[in-house]
């Protein structure tokens, strides 16, 4: 998620292509050499318990703006989940009708409850006012501490010991300080935005995107975070940007050590949608899943809604994680993600695109 000026007619990509490049290509080929076997009459692979494609239910409209004196909301987008002390804990970016950026908080004990939910606004704690977007969150275990992730500009951060009250959020600080040169080199009319981190035994990762086509990593050890990301390399590449976007999300696979990298495109028809790879550890190399318009992780075709299609873009979101720390484990049994959308009929200047929040269900599950 960015600032942007939203893209037009001829501007779209006529096709989107069906695989991403890596960098280290022969790597690359080896291990989709290795691909699992198959259910031919499910799709459902047979390792780390994730299908080969994947079948979701939506709901309909679950949290959408509050406005009060001061602020008055168009969208509410771009969420981050964790389930702790038998409540959902839901952070957002929101958008005035200025098209200016914060964010926002809300917790319920049920999704039944998300509409009717009291929302805080960020800007009221140490965060700030000013540009403040796409946030994160986990409980970072080794220092017993809350942490929101989420762009300024640059990588940012927030602490707290109590996520029940918003309010005590910590002033914002930077996990680098400026564009590694890596990413100047090749981010060209992009965006630097949608940083994400995920740890593993012995160290920490952030990822980020460019708008132009690029998926980057940085890192440094679990005992130095938040300080020391450096070494930032580039993950992915495709020349067609439009088919490697933005908000990636990676998980960890729980029970095994595989992981899952979801990253938003824009496709042929101007719709967002989710792309999926695979890879055994955080630094391993990504091998497709489900990663074309045809297959993808989430997209319009192979999403259905009970309640009435209320949004043809699956975008920017998370999924419900099986835990809440810095490992970012899901269970791939019954997969949900909450995500943002809007209604079709929408348009016009990006920052003012009404998005709502509605979460996706899992209903091809082998389990």
């Amino acid at each position: 998620m960015t600032m942007r000026t939203p893209m037009r007619g001829t501007r779209w990509y006529a096709a989107l292509a069906a695989t991403t490049l890596c960098l280290n290509s022969a790597t690359a080929a080896a291990s989709a050499g290795g691909q699992p076997s198959t259910d031919s009459t499910q799709g459902v692979a047979t390792a780390a318990g994730l299908p080969s494609s994947f079948r979701w239910s939506s709901s309909g409209v679950l949290v959408g703006p509050k406005s009060d004196a001061s602020h008055n909301i168009v969208a509410v987008k771009d969420p981050t989940v964790v389930r702790y002390n038998n409540k959902w804990h839901v952070f957002a970016s929101t958008a005035n009708s200025a098209g200016s950026y914060n964010m926002m908080y809300t917790g319920f004990a049920d999704w039944s409850q998300a509409s009717s939910a009291s929302q805080y606004y960020l800007d009221r704690s140490a965060i700030g006012p000013g540009y403040r977007a796409a946030p994160q969150v986990f409980w970072f275990a080794p220092q017993n501490r809350w942490y929101l992730v989420y762009q300024t500009g640059l990588p940012s951060y927030s602490t707290t010991t109590d996520i029940e009250r918003p309010e005590t959020w910590s002033a914002p600080r930077n996990f680098q300080s400026s564009m590694p040169d890596i990413i100047r080199g090749n981010i060209g009319n992009g965006y630097w935005v949608d940083f994400w981190v995920v740890c593993d035994t012995v160290n920490c990762y952030l990822f980020s995107s460019d708008d132009n086509g690029h998926l980057y990593r940085a890192q440094t050890t679990v005992a130095n975070f938040p300080n020391g990301f450096t070494n930032t390399v580039m993950v992915l590449q495709d020349s067609n940007k439009y088919a490697l976007w933005e908000a990636s999300n990676i998980y960890k696979v729980k029970g095994t050590n595989t992981y899952l990298l979801i990253v938003e495109a824009i496709g042929s028809d101007g719709k967002r949608y989710f792309r999926s790879w695979t890879a055994n550890g955080i630094t391993g190399s990504w091998t497709p899943l489900a990663s074309t318009e045809s297959n993808p992780f989430a997209r319009a075709n192979n999403v259905t809604f009970p309640s009435g299609a209320w949004t043809n873009d699956i975008s920017h979101g998370e999924m419900i994680r099986s835990g809440i720390d810095q490992t970012m484990e899901i269970d791939p049994c019954r997969l949900q993600y909450l995500y943002q959308g809007k209604n079709p009929s929408a348009g016009g200047d990006y920052n003012l695109l009404p998005y709502r929040l509605g979460l996706l269900t899992q209903t091809n599950s082998s389990c």
